[in-house]
């Protein structure tokens, strides 16, 4: 009778842990163990992705001109000052689940400067522009930090205390205003200790992203890409002749993707868009465009332009979503491999592809080459 006891309960509790085992191989797919920086780790790479499910991706930017400086001449004891066009890019890619809350979100921000001599001509065509999270160690704000840490180690504690957290949390966050610049840093016990630059941008990039989230489906990482040029800024020349006069212009086109991928790497949605601003100055140097509304060409829409120069009739934007729509599905190798012509006289190249010449004849190289850097930064 002891045996047949013995044999009954060890049958019961073989039951009951299969029934555990069970219940236990799968979790929801807003916890945070699933977000991007918590999947099962291995050995090369200790932040792996969220468990496949649907999420929105969004990309938030930010811009302003505000750091850009006039020229001013030397006089008596303060020295001349060149003028200076400063543009601010803050970018967000964002992953939130169903409820609103964030998966993960990768925040930077390009702080790309033209330089001008005297004459009012560009003095750094040639600079090597990188962001923040790009210069790394080198931006050098730990020099300044009064808890001891550089740029990039304060915005990933930002991010981490991010994760978790709907927007109304993160925009809500308690903070207070630091003299003499009327900017806030953080006033959270989980965050004094780790971030005390100024959030308001990214907050800002962080609510624009989530305002303009795109559904996704089987995403398991996030990665943003940027890449920057002055290249189309302009130096002062007077007038001559019948030439009129050219005014001094400080031009900053930043190209970001927020993408989304899934496990087997293929792209499972991403968000392209370009930020290009300008930072007009008078022939005395002098910035004449501070008050500008700073829009990227997907902001501007219809305003952009493009159509009344389009052969297909098309604006930027439903070119960009149409080019978006195709890299869907695809691996990074085989988007950067898209067939593609040399559009003289500029010598850039345009889209080959059988299902995009009636969609997209932008030139695309900038856009090819963001997708793959937030392909190599993915999480």
């Amino acid at each position: 009778m002891r045996k047949k006891k013995i044999l009954a309960l060890m049958l019961a509790l073989s039951l009951v842990a299969l029934i555990l085992a069970g219940c236990g191989g799968m979790q929801p797919n807003n916890t945070k163990n699933n977000t991007p920086n918590n999947v099962a780790n291995n050995e090369e790479n200790e932040s792996p992705a969220t468990t496949e499910g649907t999420y929105k991706l969004g990309l938030g930017v930010v811009n302003s001109i505000e750091k850009s400086k006039d020229y001013q001449p030397a006089e008596g004891d303060n020295l001349e000052v060149l003028p200076v066009g400063q543009v601010d890019t803050t970018m967000a890619a964002v992953l939130l689940d169903a409820d609103g809350k964030v998966v993960d979100v990768i925040i930077d921000v390009a702080q790309n400067r033209v330089n001008f001599d005297a004459d009012f001509v560009v003095t750094n065509r040639d600079a090597e522009l990188k962001s923040k999270k790009e210069l790394g160690p080198d931006y050098g704000l730990i020099n300044a930090s009064e808890i001891g840490k550089e740029w990039h180690e304060q915005i990933e504690a930002l991010e981490e205390w991010m994760v978790g957290k709907t927007l109304s949390e993160i925009t809500g966050m308690k903070t207070f205003e630091r003299d003499p610049s009327h900017l806030h840093v953080p006033d959270e016990p989980d965050l004094k200790s780790s971030v005390t630059i100024t959030v308001e941008a990214y907050l800002a990039a962080v609510e624009k992203a989530a305002a303009n989230a795109i559904e996704v489906e089987g995403a398991v990482k996030l990665g943003l890409g940027n890449k920057s040029s002055i290249a189309k800024s302009k130096d002062y020349v007077p007038a001559s002749g019948d030439n009129a006069e050219v005014l001094p212009m400080a031009q900053v086109d930043t190209v970001i993707a927020a993408t989304a991928f899934a496990a087997d790497g293929k792209v499972v949605g991403t968000v392209i868009d370009n930020a290009q601003i300008r930072v007009q100055f008078d022939a005395e140097g002098k910035v004449t465009n501070r008050d500008a509304e700073l829009k990227t060409k997907k902001e501007l829409g219809p305003d952009y332009g493009l159509i009344n120069a389009s052969e297909i009739g098309k604006e930027w934007h439903e070119q960009i979503e149409a080019l978006e729509e195709w890299m869907v599905g695809k691996t990074v190798s085989e988007i950067t491999g898209m067939k593609t012509f040399e559009r003289d006289p500029s010598h850039l190249h345009v889209p080959d592809e059988p299902d995009l010449k009636s969609s997209v004849t932008i030139t695309v190289e900038d856009y090819l080459a963001v997708v793959a850097e937030a392909a190599e930064r993915a999480r």
